[in-house]
C-alpha cells in the first residue's frame, strides 16, 4: 500500500463515515475505491466490512454517550437482520466477480436516485414493542440479507422502513440504524474472514477514516440545507465512480 493509497483510504473513509451516520450511502464510495485500488470484488466486499463495523462501534458509543438509549428495541430488530446478513454474505461469496460488479453499478444508480427523493414530513412517534409486527421483522431480515450481500445503500432501506413505515423521527432512525448495522455486520464480516476475503491493512486504514467521520457526524448538528449539500456531493461522487466502473 502506497502513502497515496493510504491517504485516499483515510479521506474517503472519513467522508463515508460522516455520510453513513447522518444519512446513508457511504459504502457507495468505499467499496468501489477498494476495487479501484486493485482488490478483487469479493475481497473488496469483505474488506469494506472492517470499516463498517468499526465506524458503527464509534457511532454507537458516541450516540449512547450523547444520551440515546434504545438498546432493547434495537437488538430485537437486529436479530432478524443478523440472520439475513449471514445468508447474504454466503450468497455474495458464491457469485462471479463480473456479476457482482454489475449488481454494484445497478445498486449504486438506484440508491443515488433514492437519496435525492425528498423525505415526506411525517407525524412521528416513539417506537414501542407492540409496534414491532411480523412484517417489520421480515423487513429487517430482508435488509440484513441485502446488507450481508453488498451493504451499499443499506441505510436508505432503514429510512424507508423505520421512518416511512414505522414513523420514527430521523434522528432516532440513525440511532437504530447504526446499532443494527453493527450487530449484523460482525457475523457477516466473520464469514468473509473465514473465506480469506479480508485485506486487513486496507480495511483498517479505511476504518480509521470512517471512525473519524462517524465521530464528527455525531457532533455536528447539520441544518436541512447542509444535509442537502452533503447528499448532492455524495451523488456527484457516486456518478463519477459509476462512470469509472462502466468504462473500465
Amino acid at each position: 500500500m502506497t502513502p497515496l493509497e493510504l491517504l485516499a483510504l483515510f479521506a474517503i473513509g472519513g467522508l463515508a463515515g460522516f455520510i453513513n451516520v447522518l444519512s446513508a450511502g457511504g459504502s457507495m464510495l468505499t467499496l468501489p475505491l477498494l476495487i479501484f485500488l486493485g482488490l478483487p470484488p469479493q475481497a473488496a466486499n469483505g474488506t469494506n466490512r472492517v470499516s463498517v463495523a468499526l465506524q458503527s462501534v464509534s457511532a454507537v458509543a458516541n450516540f449512547f454517550r450523547a444520551g440515546a438509549h434504545h438498546l432493547g428495541l434495537s437488538l430485537r430488530l437486529a436479530v432478524p437482520a443478523m440472520l439475513g446478513a449471514l445468508l447474504g454474505a454466503r450468497l455474495a461469496l458464491d457469485v462471479s466477480d463480473a456479476l457482482f460488479e454489475t449488481v454494484l453499478v445497478v445498486v449504486m444508480a438506484l440508491s443515488a436516485l433514492l437519496m435525492l427523493l425528498p423525505q415526506p414530513k411525517l407525524e412521528t412517534r416513539p417506537l414501542t414493542p407492540e409496534r414491532l409486527t411480523p412484517a417489520i421483522y421480515l423487513a429487517m431480515f430482508a435488509i440484513g440479507l441485502y446488507g450481508g450481500f453488498i451493504q451499499v445503500g443499506v441505510g436508505i432501506l432503514f429510512i424507508v422502513v423505520l421512518y416511512r413505515l414505522l414513523k420514527i423521527d430521523l434522528a432516532q432512525v440513525n440511532v437504530f440504524k447504526v446499532l443494527i448495522v453493527l450487530v449484523y455486520t460482525l457475523p457477516a464480516l466473520a464469514v468473509f474472514v473465514f473465506e480469506g476475503q479480508v485485506r486487513w491493512g486496507y480495511g483498517l486504514a479505511l476504518a480509521a477514516g470512517s471512525m473519524t467521520g462517524a465521530w464528527l457526524a455525531v457532533k455536528v448538528n447539520m441544518s436541512p440545507r447542509g444535509a442537502l449539500w452533503v447528499k448532492w456531493l455524495t451523488v456527484a461522487v457516486i456518478v463519477a465512480i459509476m462512470l469509472r466502473l462502466l468504462l473500465t
